[in-house]
């Protein structure tokens, strides 16, 4: 059992888009590029996360502190030309690339629920959740997932994969066939006539880990357990996937 050190649990839910330095906040081309938002009430109000950002220090024994840096970023969809989702979703996303800088003053405009500022306390961390966003493929914002993926702070040597999602990929074919990313890393399996299956679902441990093993849980569609748990549309439990990472601590 390892717990949580509660006391030192940060949480960014009430932190506000604006207060992001050079943020991308969406424009208004319809109205001569002014902001998308209602500049006053309405952006002074506005959050980032679009659920919340959590650091949870778990002590994992002998004295180490692994830190959970979880999110659900917005996908970066079911906006209009504005791109606000997409750009939202860059920008959470962005907030941990600046939280685990190791240059303070990238996370110096940082602040917590409790009004505490700053960024991570620590050297173990791992950035969890689905980010959706993919490196290569679908609609984000700048490719924005790759602030983390391409980040020298983070072990990004190995890369979670399944046999199932490259079995599914030649089943769905449609815009799947145009991907650049390698099918066998996909976390998700979405509509494949607007962006198809994607990467979208991360566990990215910090470089001071050594990776042991990983994977996504889809198995092929000859597996026992792949109707009862993963299965086609409409699915039985999601149309994301279990990815996990064994760590070396």
């Amino acid at each position: 059992m390892y717990p949580i050190e509660e006391k030192y649990v940060r949480t960014f839910q009430l932190f506000k888009w604006k207060d992001m330095p050079c943020a991308f906040l969406p424009l208004d081309h319809n109205n001569n590029n002014e902001s998308w938002y209602t500049p006053g009430p309405e952006l002074d109000s506005f959050r980032l996360s679009s659920k919340s950002h959590w650091d949870i220090p778990v002590h994992v024994g002998g004295g180490k502190i692994i830190h959970a840096l979880a999110s659900h970023p917005t996908p970066p969809v079911f906006d209009g030309p504005e791109d606000r989702n997409g750009k939202r979703n860059h920008d959470e996303i962005r907030f941990w690339a600046d939280y685990i800088s190791e240059n303070h003053e990238d996370s110096s405009y940082i602040y917590d629920d409790r009004g505490h500022y700053g960024g991570l306390h620590g050297k173990y961390f791992v950035v969890m959740g689905d980010l959706n966003a993919d490196p290569f493929d679908g609609d984000s914002f700048n490719y924005a997932v790759r602030q983390l993926t391409n980040n020298e702070l983070i072990n990004n040597s190995v890369i979670p994969s399944s046999a199932g999602a490259i079995e599914i990929n030649e089943l769905d074919g449609g815009v799947n066939l145009d991907h650049c990313s390698n099918p066998m890393y996909d976390t998700a399996d979405f509509s494949d006539t607007s962006s198809g299956n994607l990467r979208a679902d991360y566990v990215l441990p910090s470089a001071t880990f050594d990776i042991a093993d990983s994977g996504v849980y889809w198995p092929p569609t000859s597996d026992r357990l792949f109707d009862p748990l993963i299965g086609r549309f409409p699915f039985p439990s999601s149309d994301h996937r279990l990815v996990w990472v064994d760590l070396y601590v």
